[in-house]
């Protein structure tokens, strides 16, 4: 019999999405890909070139559990200097990828039936992670009109005796948008626990991005290297803890993980430091492609009421051509030969959206928005 802790597990839809484009993919279809959140970029040289480096000088064994003091203290000057806070090494833990700190942060703060506050749409993982942990998501509208942006004041109705934590993710996937300062300070002041997921920070082309330790000293933060340096397959993230959860921290990271790949940790400090130009050139062409993918969506008739500013997709209102997301997306997929991802992976709030990733090579999305529009003119 399966654990009962797996009951409340869903799928990812955009990965059934991907699976089946794939399988028509060997049949010989051509599928342009704009489902998939992954830069298209090459790993900047600099972090090959040290990860390579790394090897022939014999990084290949254990770390320090919460890391290379080296990178940690790379991570805290790069806190330092982008949002001008001051973060000690001992509060960063390094993890392979982002998501062994989410599950780090949640085991060490929820008993059962806790609540965690996330927004409606969010990060189709999200839940997952907490309902894993033995807590309960409680899920707060957002809407399109505010930019997908959080009310305080329905966060405030939603807080009970069980609420643990708040958390927040801006730039967001799936929608693109970005908090504003004010409303994260507001944030900060309802919950003793923030959790903040700022993966996409520095993939902003409007506005400027802010960190949750901006504002709250006691905030857990998620970031890492898979977005912005487009290191994805290299599997290198971290969490950004208050001092007092620390320890408790250390002895899941002993026990469960030992610690993150010590090359990639290597080859993450040269991301730091040495590949703000790579970072500068992809961000442009990332832009580029945003507005022309607005620009596409727009004329064929999606509903974008506020722009995306950050991150790489364009979370688009689809309404006028169905309510059922999943069977649209599907619909496209097969007739379109286009991957797209509907919105109800994202929560109930986002049923009627379809999602569009702009991590892609300009060819290719000007390719799919073409498939798009016949596929809107035979409707």
């Amino acid at each position: 019999m399966i654990a009962s802790r797996l009951k409340d597990i869903t799928s990812f839809i955009v990965m059934d999405v991907l699976e089946r484009a794939h399988e028509m993919e060997r049949r010989g279809t051509h599928i342009v890909h704009l489902e998939v959140g992954e830069p298209d970029f090459d790993t900047p040289a600099c972090v090959k070139a040290a990860a390579c480096r790394a090897l022939d000088e014999g990084h290949t064994h254990y770390t320090h559990s919460l890391g290379l003091i080296e990178l940690r203290e790379a991570i805290c000057e790069y806190y330092g200097n982008t949002y001008g806070v001051s973060v000690a090494p001992g509060r960063v833990v390094i993890t392979s990828g982002t998501s062994p700190a989410m599950f780090t942060a949640f085991a060490i703060l929820l008993e059962k039936d806790d609540e965690v506050i996330i927004s409606n749409p969010h990060y189709a993982c999200y839940p997952n992670f907490i309902y894993f942990m033995g807590g309960r998501p409680v899920r707060v509208p957002v809407y399109e009109e505010d930019g997908f942006q959080f009310r305080v004041r329905s966060i405030a109705e939603h807080i009970t005796d069980k609420t643990k934590a708040i958390f927040v993710n801006s730039p967001s996937n799936p929608t693109g948008t970005l908090l504003s300062p004010e409303r994260m300070k507001a944030i900060a002041g309802l919950s003793p626990h923030i959790i903040s997921d700022e993966i996409y920070h520095g993939l902003v082309y409007e506005g400027k991005e802010h960190s949750m330790l901006e504002f709250s000293d006691e905030a857990f933060v998620f970031n890492g290297f898979s977005k912005l340096y487009a290191m994805t397959g290299l599997r290198l993230g971290y969490l950004i803890a208050p001092e007092q959860y620390i320890r408790s921290i250390q002895k899941l990271q002993q026990n469960f993980f030992i610690s993150a790949n010590s090359m990639v940790q290597m080859a993450g400090i040269a991301a730091l430091r040495e590949a703000g130009d790579d970072v500068a050139r992809m961000k442009e062409t990332y832009n580029q492609r945003r507005k022309f993918m607005i620009r596409r969506l727009k004329e064929m008739g999606f509903g974008i009421q506020v722009e995306p500013t950050g991150a790489f997709y364009v979370f688009a209102n689809a309404k006028h051509l169905s309510g059922d997301s999943y069977k649209l997306a599907f619909d496209i997929l097969e007739k379109a030969h286009v991957g797209v991802t509907p919105g109800i992976d994202f929560g109930s709030n986002g049923e009627g959206f379809l999602r569009f990733s702009y991590a892609n090579s300009m060819e290719n999305i000007a390719e799919g928005m073409d498939r798009l529009e016949r596929y809107l003119e035979t409707r």
